[in-house]
């Protein structure tokens, strides 16, 4: 089996009425689908999740034409080679991002070739994986609450809401989601990166005395002082790692023992590899590792493979915003039941696109994208919030 060629194929999506966060009104989203063709007629999918024309750049004008002949399922030597080959501009950001959806698409390949599904080719035999619901961002209190509920009724037992719009809001908030979905269910809360340290240690307190399952990024990531001074200080777990690349990121984070819980992504850190290193590392610490998601249902199944296949994976996150990419991309939408995200048994990541979908979201010029808030990432300055 050999590389022919690599599709890389952009998807925008915009909302009718998006959701308030910390950022702003988010007005679109974007995700970029990576598909590897080999000379024997198989097809590896894989996903990004960064800037569409740097991806486009990378993958197109840089590894695609040297991967060219290249064997997909040797995947440390197509890891390794891609990363020396963008090392110069890349170790973090749209580079290793991009590297990456060729990498989860390389596993794909790996399991087809072999007839597996990804989480037997890492040892795993379980076939399904813990999964939470990812909405609860800025609304009034009651229609937080009423959201809350509707995601239990959907199948979830974990939630997420997002903090870091103030005291008056911040406990509130809390107190209404927990008593919306019952002391039964779990409540995560990302701090948004809005806090001092001081306002954190406060805050984690307080999420203590409420059964938060955990405390997510109340700092940039660049802080990783304060996360280390806060951890173990407040009596709820610290997680962080979706803004980190590579496993040297997630290195320095566990070697400073700034979070109990590391969250890779597949489609951001440098691909399904990385967030299989990343788990053996954190258990090498007696960490655990919850991948996030915020992209699309390739990502969602790429990072729950790895889940499944470890004992220190808790859990993945699924958006639930109203987000196609989610929700339509593929013939076999993802699968809830009772908390748990079902895992094919097929062969390799165990997914088919719905080329319809495909057709509808496309974004024929990476390089000319409507301005908007797209939550992660902005285009235009009449959208910038700070």
């Amino acid at each position: 089996m050999k590389i022919d060629h690599i599709e890389t194929i952009h998807l925008r999506f915009e909302y009718a009425d998006g959701f308030t966060y910390a950022g702003g009104k988010c007005t679109a989203r974007v995700t970029t689908l990576i598909r590897i063709h080999t000379d024997d007629g198989r097809v590896g999918t894989g996903s990004v999740y960064s800037h569409p024309g740097l991806v486009e750049l990378v993958v197109q004008q840089q590894l695609a034409p040297l991967l060219k002949g290249d064997d997909p399922t040797d995947i440390e030597a197509l890891w390794t080679k891609m990363y020396r080959i963008t090392r110069w501009f890349g170790r973090k950001g749209a580079a290793m991002s991009a590297l990456g959806g060729i990498d989860t698409a390389c596993w794909d390949l790996l399991g087809q070739k072999q007839n597996q599904p990804v989480y037997a080719l890492l040892g795993g035999s379980k076939t399904s994986c813990p999964a939470y619901g990812s909405a609860l961002l800025w609304k009034d209190i009651p229609a937080l609450a009423e959201e809350a509920a509707r995601l239990i009724s959907r199948g979830f037992r974990r939630v997420k809401m997002r903090l870091g719009r103030g005291d008056d809001y911040d406990r509130p908030a809390v107190l209404a989601v927990r008593k919306a979905i019952g002391e039964h269910c779990d409540v995560m809360c990302d701090g948004s990166m809005r806090y001092s340290l001081e306002e954190a240690r406060k805050l984690g307190q307080f999420l203590a005395e409420q059964r938060v399952f955990w405390f997510e990024e109340p700092f940039e990531p660049e802080a990783i002082e304060d996360y280390a001074a806060l951890r173990g200080t407040v009596g709820v777990p610290l997680a962080a790692g979706e803004n980190e690349f590579g496993l040297q990121g997630f290195r320095e984070l566990l070697r400073t023992k700034a979070v109990d819980i590391v969250q890779p992504d597949a489609c951001r850190c440098g691909g399904l590899s990385e967030v299989v290193k990343t788990a053996k590392l954190a258990a090498q610490y007696g960490a655990r590792f919850a991948p996030h998601t915020w992209s699309d249902a390739v990502t969602v199944l790429a990072n729950a493979h790895v889940v499944a296949s470890h004992a220190n994976g808790i859990t993945v996150e699924v958006d639930q915003t109203g987000n196609p990419f989610i929700e339509d991309l593929l013939v076999e939408p993802l699968n809830i039941i009772d908390g748990q995200l079902q895992l094919s048994n097929a062969p390799g990541l165990g997914i088919q696109l719905d080329e319809a979908v495909i057709k509808r979201y496309r974004l024929t010029d990476p390089f000319n994208i409507p301005n908007g808030s797209y939550s992660d990432m902005v285009f235009g300055p009449e959208h910038w919030k700070g």
